[in-house]
């Protein structure tokens, strides 16, 4: 009887994020703004490839970053500094985002975006049960991980639409595989579209806008 009981809260639990993500995702939607939602290991380089992003798309674009960390607004700042809007979320010791907590920030995010991209707190497990009302799911995999990460991880790349591998200016000194991460990850969720790339030599940074470029002009077409 426990466990059916431990089940029923679960399921109640997640169904309330359920309710409050799909709203956030309405409510951007016919703001025509798509939602991206990053999610890592801690370290493999999730602000350093937002950076980059946010540096090319902000010329033609107007866009956002939610920041989740555990404690600190560090890479907040470091989002701040390039000239683009930052909302820091501090959980306290939660080590994912839920929808909830988007929805209490959710005035202060300006209404007028293009893109969103919502930086989750660093860990393969927690965050993949937690939809936050993304458009696109963007797991990020980076070289000193290792390239057998998809299999032991595997709900984070089950639910994802995008698979990054970043670093790859490492590939030559590390034991890593792309094409043995990438044919995993594939092996269990093919309909992923996949990207390498590096923050440092801007390897697959333009492959990887203009996926995002596209993503939004369906979402609007849809509205």
């Amino acid at each position: 009887m426990k466990k059916k009981r431990e089940y029923t809260v679960l399921v109640e639990l997640l169904g309330s994020n359920q309710r409050v993500a799909n709203e956030i995702r309405r409510r951007l939607t016919e703001n025509g703004t798509l939602v991206i939602n990053f999610m890592s290991s801690p370290g493999a380089g999730k602000t350093s490839l937002l950076e980059i992003i946010g540096e090319n798309l902000k010329k033609n674009y107007r866009l956002a970053v939610i920041e989740g960390d555990i404690e600190t607004e560090k890479d907040a700042e470091r989002i701040r500094a390039k000239g683009i809007p930052a909302i820091q979320i501090t959980t306290g010791g939660a080590c994912h985002l839920e929808a909830k907590m988007l929805g209490k920030i959710f005035d202060k995010i300006p209404k007028d975006l293009d893109f969103l991209f919502i930086e989750n707190i660093g860990n393969l497990v927690c965050p993949a049960n937690y939809d936050l009302g993304e458009h696109i799911r963007c797991v990020l995999l980076s070289a000193p991980e290792g390239d057998d990460k998809p299999k032991k991880y595997p709900k984070a790349f089950i639910t994802s639409q995008c698979l990054i591998i970043t670093k790859s200016d490492l590939f030559p000194y590390l034991p890593f595989d792309p094409e043995r991460a990438k044919k995993e990850a594939l092996s269990i969720n093919p309909k992923m579209e996949v990207f390498i790339t590096s923050a440092i030599n801007g390897e697959g940074i333009d492959d990887l806008i203009e996926y995002f470029k596209t993503s939004l002009h369906e979402v609007r077409s849809k509205e």
